[in-house]
């Protein structure tokens, strides 16, 4: 292999950018503390046990709190839901703001559950891997919760680009 390869940025940019993602609000909760945020860096990860993989900004308030915790929910949003998608994107807390224009319970683990998601998992971590300006957590789904069917929101149908 070369070593001395340099990377073509806005090639690896376009590429990366390529790879299919759906939009998530991932919910935490820490003590009295409720924070969720959109995350799109998800994917199953396993049938048995079922988990889940998700990407997360090692400099985020969520970030810390999950390691802490050890739980996080992940509410699948509909196609329709890119407002209520963009209520969580910008980073702030998520007490008195924008769970407001969220409402939400907490599940059976403590955990936000949207009520106008489609439905949201509970996942319990089981594994973590802090490399790069990411952390990645493996979640095992330990509870589901589906308030209706339909087609989930997509990164490519929001305009919006995380990646890259």
């Amino acid at each position: 292999m070369d070593t001395n390869a340099s990377l073509n940025a806005e090639a690896k940019k376009v590429l990366l950018r390529k790879i299919p993602h759906g939009v998530f609000i991932c919910g935490v909760a820490e003590g009295d503390e409720v924070n969720g945020f959109t995350a799109s860096w998800v994917t199953q990860g396993s049938f048995e046990p079922p988990l889940v993989v998700m990407a997360v900004r090692a400099d985020s308030t969520s970030n810390g709190m999950i390691q802490r915790s050890g739980r996080f929910s992940l509410n699948v949003l509909a196609a329709d839901q890119k407002d209520l998608a963009a209520v969580f994107f910008k980073p702030q807390k998520g007490v008195g703001g924008r769970f407001d224009a969220a409402p939400f319970q907490l599940g059976a683990l403590g955990l936000p559950i949207l009520q106008d998601a489609l439905g949201a998992v509970e996942c319990e971590l089981v594994g973590q891997v802090a490399h790069g300006d990411h952390t990645v957590f493996v979640g095992e789904v330990k509870t589901a919760t589906l308030h209706r069917d339909g087609a989930a929101l997509e990164l490519s149908s929001t305009g919006w680009q995380y990646g890259g």
